[in-house]
């Protein structure tokens, strides 16, 4: 087995996208909150799947920042099942990039972020039952 295919991406793609130099900081790399932004669209795409409804993001938290992302590098966020509570779930993402002339991806940021299943007035409602696995 490869060094890479242990430190591969898992879990469910949920957003695949370029950096691009609007995304940029001041240093001239990707802007965390581009970052985090992508990850959270991801999240809430798997969330709502898993729910069954519309979810909206409620915490975020243990995010590691750990490589930089810069311009022209393909980022592609991954989700996976944390926790199913009662009008909750919590899902673990993983942005990983891809750096133009490379030919493996490498983890440039993780995370929690817990949705709440809503129904059409905005009020939490219970998590419809589903058959997504949950990661050990």
């Amino acid at each position: 087995m490869s060094d890479h295919a242990t430190t591969a991406p898992s879990g469910d793609l949920c957003i695949r996208t370029l950096a691009m130099p609007a995304d940029t900081n001041a240093n001239g790399d990707i802007f965390g909150g581009w970052l985090l932004s992508q990850m959270d669209v991801g999240g809430g795409v798997f969330a709502s799947k898993v729910a069954k409804s519309r979810t909206v993001t409620v915490a975020i938290e243990a995010m590691n920042f750990r490589k930089a992302v810069y311009v022209g590098d393909l980022v592609s966020v991954y989700a996976n099942l944390v926790r199913v509570g009662r009008t909750s779930l919590t899902v673990h993402l993983e942005a990983w990039a891809l750096r133009r002339g490379e030919q493996y991806p490498f983890l440039v940021t993780d995370g929690n972020f817990t949705y709440v299943s809503i129904d059409e007035h905005g009020r939490p409602q219970a998590v419809r039952a589903t058959d997504t696995t949950i990661a050990t």
